[in-house]
């Protein structure tokens, strides 16, 4: 079994619970032509204690552009499954050397109707971390989030999605977190017991340029380009 530090193991006995672990409480299966993708989810420890590994697409991405999230994309068919192409696209997006990364958990599959993907979250563990710098045809940039940030109620707020709905977000470094990956983070924070308190009620829209990514990437998902 891999060794994991202390920190980890609440979040590791949560998922490992089926109904505690349920990311999305109105989960839908994905249909059978739906996109499959993965992200790698991936926990270490850094100069500024424990953190989670996330990126910046860039602006001209014809998916998700602009937008921060975790590192991943499509599986393709030489991928050995979920773990296989979130451990690749990493190594593409980041740079990071795939042999340092344990793999812990694989979640459930998730469809997000919006952009016709169907993601499987992979939790890992950065057992031995390397250097990461953004690739520069997809990727602005990379963060080592410390959980600690994530947790500050004072960089948590909601954002309104162009659907009209709102959703959890996270004002960390130098990246508004929103969307899928936001939501994603919410409740693993909330599993793990690392969630502290804050205001629900401050919801603030979407800002213009992000919102005027998004709308074209859900034109683009949606073939309407």
């Amino acid at each position: 079994m891999t060794a994991v530090p202390q920190w980890l193991t609440p979040l590791l006995t949560a998922v490992d619970d089926v109904d505690a672990a349920r990311l999305f409480a109105r989960a839908t299966d994905a249909p059978p032509q739906a996109r499959r993708s993965a992200v790698l989810v991936l926990f270490g420890e850094g100069a500024r204690g424990p953190d989670v590994l996330l990126i910046e697409r860039s602006a001209h991405m014809r998916s998700h552009a602009g937008q921060p999230a975790f590192p991943g994309g499509g599986i393709d068919a030489g991928d050995d499954g979920p773990e296989g192409a979130a451990l690749r696209e990493a190594h593409e997006e980041t740079g990071l050397d795939p042999s340092g990364v344990d793999v812990l958990r694989v979640l459930p599959e998730l469809w997000l109707p919006p952009s016709g993907n169907a993601v499987t979250p992979v939790l890992a563990w950065w057992r031995k971390p390397t250097e990461v710098k953004p690739d520069d045809r997809e990727v602005a940039a990379v963060a080592r989030v410390p959980i600690e940030q994530l947790a500050d109620p004072a960089n948590r707020l909601q954002i309104r999605h162009p659907s009209g709905m709102a959703g959890p977000a996270f004002e960390v470094a130098d990246m508004l977190v929103w969307g899928f990956t936001a939501g994603v983070l919410d409740r693993l924070l909330a599993l793990a017991g690392w969630e502290r308190p804050w205001d629900r009620s401050r919801v603030e829209d979407l800002p213009d340029e992000m919102l005027r990514l998004a709308l074209r990437s859900r034109r683009i998902a949606s073939g309407d380009t």
